[in-house]
């Protein structure tokens, strides 16, 4: 899959949003633009997880459909953690559904009909993009010796690389 065309627009930044931080601007605003993307992804995710779930069709209807909402509930559950990180060290983040589809890198599916195996492989497929995305945050993070965004990032891969093995262990049976 290739990525979506990847928007870089620099921020504005207002003198009223800043948050003391003892990360240089330059490290915030670069942390803040990993952070603003993966946002952006996490929303895309927690949505095409959702629309899978809700027209999940076939015999194991059940199990896929009930695997896929507790994985878009894990996904929706991170939305909150990125954009408050941001926040922390004074950047802002997305303030629209027009500015996720600015800059997700993750690409939608409007399908009216998709079988559950492609489904589930797209679905893999998206988690283990969000995984590289994630630990090219976690380098940038790391560079500028944030260490709480870096630690965020640990556990979101992990539970990034549990989703798609959950979902790469299930295309096998299909």
């Amino acid at each position: 899959m290739s990525p979506r065309h990847v928007t870089t627009l620099e921020p504005v930044e207002s003198k009223d949003l800043l948050t003391p931080t003892d990360l240089d601007r330059k490290g915030a605003r670069e942390v803040g633009e990993q952070l603003r993307h993966l946002l952006a992804d996490a929303f895309a995710l927690y949505f095409k997880t959702k629309n899978f779930h809700w027209h999940m069709s076939g015999p194991h209807f059940r199990d896929y459909h009930l695997m896929l909402d507790e994985q878009a509930s894990q996904i929706f559950e991170i939305t909150d953690d990125i954009a408050e990180r941001a926040r922390k060290i004074g950047v802002t983040t997305l303030h629209s559904i027009s500015e996720i589809t600015k800059f997700q890198r993750l690409t939608d599916n409007s399908e009216s009909y998709v079988a559950p195996k492609m489904m589930l492989g797209e679905l893999h497929n998206d988690n283990m993009q969000l995984v590289a995305y994630l630990r090219k945050a976690h380098e940038v993070a790391d560079r500028h010796d944030d260490v709480a965004t870096t630690s965020f990032l640990e556990v979101w891969i992990d539970q990034a690389e549990r989703r798609a093995w959950f979902l790469f262990e299930t295309i096998r049976g299909v």
